[in-house]
């Protein structure tokens, strides 16, 4: 069994996006050290589901109703969580997606292409697409941290952003998912800078491929099987598969945890199976 982190009993956790697969585990296993946890989620029903799913397990959780991207929106969630549990301890910002009309096709630039009305080249990226995925993954990580932050000011807490391995190294297709992550890392690096001083501490994790609802379509065929990427993209993974959501709970404990992470800040942690360390021969 797993050992308790009983500095973490008590303490309160907002996840945003916690509805999702990943970040849904990861407020599951934060609730069984005894956090309470409010759970930020649009829609709203998702974020039900992992809160009752707490619950039923005899942990405390809330769902609150929250688009990361209204600013008004997310301080009257704010203060549903503050109502309920008194402080906030812990921000989990994990609210992100993807957009079609921010990815390509096809891997490589092809003229051909150009005549095929069913291909998505470079030249048919969207601005609409591009500021969908900035709004809902960079903007949505800056509006939480900036309303969260004055409660976090209060306890001390912390702040775990959730990057991606696009952010180092940009993924074919998903030239804006990219770019905003590399963008959320960047900004986790200042926002440690600039709070140093006050003992909030701003970390990121750096999921490597996992399987989740929003990019099941891409990785996997209607029959379950592996499309070509996933195929690829083992390959290019020393330990020869995808990602697990429990994968992500030992650093999620370290990082929340100041007695084990108290002089840690401005770092993003790659959970990826050796796939940055591959140099593909």
């Amino acid at each position: 069994m797993k050992p308790k982190h009983t500095n973490l009993e008590g303490k309160v956790a907002v996840v945003t996006g916690g509805g999702g697969v990943l970040c849904g585990s990861m407020a599951r296993e934060l609730a069984k050290h005894g956090m309470k946890i409010a759970i930020l989620n649009y829609p709203k029903e998702f974020g039900d589901k992992t809160a009752e799913d707490i619950n039923n397990a005899g942990g405390e959780a809330i769902s609150v109703f929250c688009d990361v991207t209204k600013p008004d929106i997310v301080n009257q969630a704010k203060d549903e969580v503050v109502e309920a549990f008194g402080q906030v301890d812990l921000l989990i910002n994990g609210a992100g997606g993807n957009h079609p009309g921010g990815q390509t096709t096809n891997e490589m630039y092809d003229e051909a292409d150009l005549d095929n009305e069913d291909i998505r080249t470079f030249f048919d990226l969207s601005l609409e697409g591009f500021n969908h995925v900035f709004n809902l993954n960079l903007m949505g990580t800056l509006i939480p941290s900036q309303v969260f932050t004055k409660e976090l000011l209060k306890t001390k807490g912390s702040i775990i952003n959730m990057s991606s391995m696009s952010a180092p190294s940009p993924m074919t297709k998903v030239p804006a998912y990219s770019a905003a992550k590399a963008g959320i890392e960047n900004f986790t690096q200042w926002m440690a800078v600039h709070f140093g001083e006050t003992g909030i501490r701003v970390n990121a994790i750096a999921p490597g491929f996992f399987l989740t609802e929003q990019n099941r379509d891409l990785l996997t065929n209607e029959d379950g099987s592996y499309t070509p990427r996933t195929t690829k993209i083992l390959s290019q993974t020393p330990m020869n598969r995808l990602g697990k959501p429990e994968d992500l709970h030992g650093v999620l404990l370290w990082l929340a945890d100041e007695d084990y992470s108290g002089f840690v800040t401005g770092i993003s942690v790659p959970i990826d199976g050796g796939f940055m360390a591959f140099s593909g021969v």
